[in-house]
């Protein structure tokens, strides 16, 4: 089923798909962190800054562990690989397309005669 296979991917872009999770991910890429500081550089209640976590685990992208009352996170990039070869596909197409349009740019100015100087304007003839 088509469905199922993207899902992960689904759920990866959703969480990236969001500002403030994209930066907790940043932060928990210079190391581990509890929910306190990942949530303390956004104006947002713990409550909220949980939502946007479970969010990140969800897709993978966090592993949290409890250690008595207290919960640490760190970041899980593995999912980001999904992504990284999704994205990979577009990039050789686009690239694809853009060296096929520079050959025929190319192409064409080599069989257009050169012109030493410019032709005359038809709204100037006297």
């Amino acid at each position: 089923m088509v469905e199922s296979e993207h899902a992960p991917l689904d759920t990866l872009f959703q969480a990236l798909g969001d500002p403030t999770r994209r930066a907790m991910l940043r932060r928990l890429a210079e190391g581990e962190q509890t929910v306190t500081e990942l949530a303390a550089p956004f104006e947002m209640s713990l409550a909220a800054a949980s939502r946007h976590i479970k969010v990140l685990e969800t897709a993978g992208l966090i592993r949290r562990e409890v250690r008595w009352r207290t919960h640490h996170c760190r970041l899980n990039a593995e999912p980001l690989a999904a992504a990284q070869d999704w994205l990979a596909f577009y990039q050789r197409f686009w690239t694809g397309r853009l060296d096929r349009l520079e050959s025929l740019l190319r192409a064409e100015d080599a069989s257009s005669p050169p012109t030493d100087t410019p032709s005359p304007n038809p709204k100037e003839t006297p």
